[in-house]
C-alpha cells in the first residue's frame, strides 16, 4: 500500500494511491485509522507533499558499512543518533534552497522510516510493530559547517537549514527494510546505488535501541543514514532519490535569493 498526503482544492488530506493514480482519501490520519472516506482524487490532479508535517526527526549517521569503509572509519558501536529541526523539510518536487554561506553542500539519500504508534522500550523482535511504513529522503548536508559543528561536539545548523530534508513522496508499507534497493541520481547520473542489507544497525535494532530512552510517537521519522557515494551539489542541479517499493522523491537545487 502507498499512503500519500497532498493538497487538493485548498484542503490538506491523506489517501491511498492505487496502481491508475486514483486516490482514496482517508477519513482521518493514518496514525489513527486507514478507513476510506468514499471520496477520490486523481494523483495528477493534486499536489503530493511531505508524508508528515511537523514531525520529531532523527537522523542516524555512519550508518552503512561500505560508508565508513569510504571515510576510512571504523563502524560505531552503537546508533549515532541526532535530532533534526522539522522545519527543514520540503515537499517532492519543490527546490533545495543553497544557503547563502554555503560552500559545500552535500546530497544524502536515505531510507526513512515513518512510525505508525507508540513505542517505548519495545524489543527488537517487536520493533517493526511500530512502523506505519517506510519512504525516501534526502539527509542535505553543508559539509563545512557541518565539520566545524562536530569538531565541537554538536550538530544541527549543517543539516537543518530550511528545505535541508526532502521527504516523499510516499509512504510504502509491507515492505522488508532489510532488502531494499536504494538509488540517487544527480542529473540522471547515478551517484550512490546500495541495498539496505548493507546498513549496521537495522531498522528494527534502531527502534529498539532509541525506545529505550525516548517514547516513539506516531508520526516520528528515523532517517537511517546514507550509503557511499555522497557528493555535492550546485544551484541548477537535480537530486533524486529512489527506493524499491517507495518511488521516487525528486527535488531540484536553486540558489537562495
Amino acid at each position: 500500500m502507498k499512503i500519500l498526503r497532498y493538497t487538493a482544492g485548498g484542503a490538506t488530506s491523506y489517501g491511498i494511491l492505487e496502481e491508475d493514480g486514483t486516490i482514496r482519501r482517508l477519513a482521518s490520519c493514518p496514525f489513527d485509522s486507514l478507513e476510506v472516506s468514499g471520496e477520490t482524487a486523481n494523483l495528477d490532479d493534486v499536489k503530493v507533499l511531505a508524508p508528515v508535517a511537523s514531525p520529531r526527526l532523527i537522523g542516524v549517521g555512519l550508518n552503512y558499512l561500505a560508508h565508513a569503509e569510504e571515510g576510512g572509519k571504523e563502524p560505531p558501536d552503537l546508533p549515532m543518533l541526532f535530532m533534526l529541526p522539522a522545519t527543514a523539510i520540503l515537499d517532492p518536487e519543490e527546490p533545495i534552497i543553497y544557503p547563502r554561506q554555503g560552500q559545500n553542500v552535500h546530497y544524502e539519500g536515505e531510507l526513512t522510516v515513518v512510525i505508525g504508534k507508540k513505542a517505548r522500550r519495545v524489543t527488537e523482535a517487536d520493533a517493526l510493530d511500530c512502523v506505519l511504513g517506510y519512504t525516501c529522503g534526502n539527509d542535505v548536508s553543508e559539509r563545512v559547517i557541518q565539520a566545524n559543528e562536530m569538531a565541537n561536539g554538536c550538530l544541527l545548523i549543517g543539516k537543518g537549514f530550511d528545505t535541508f530534508k526532502p521527504l516523499g513522496p510516499y509512504i510504502a508499507t509491507g515492505l522488508d527494510s532489510t532488502d531494499l534497493d536504494l538509488t540517487t541520481r544527480l542529473n540522471g547520473e547515478v551517484k550512490q546505488h546500495t541495498n539496505t542489507d548493507d546498513l549496521i544497525f537495522t531498522v528494527a535494532q534502531l527502534i529498539a535501541y532509541i525506545s529505550e530512552a525516548v517514547t516513539l510517537l506516531p508520526g516520528d521519522v528515523i532517517m537511517t543514514g546514507t550509503p557511499s557515494g555522497v557528493g555535492p551539489v550546485q544551484p541548477g542541479d537535480v537530486v533524486e532519490i529512489e527506493i524499491s517499493g517507495v518511488g521516487v522523491l525528486r527535488n531540484p537545487v536553486v540558489a537562495e535569493g
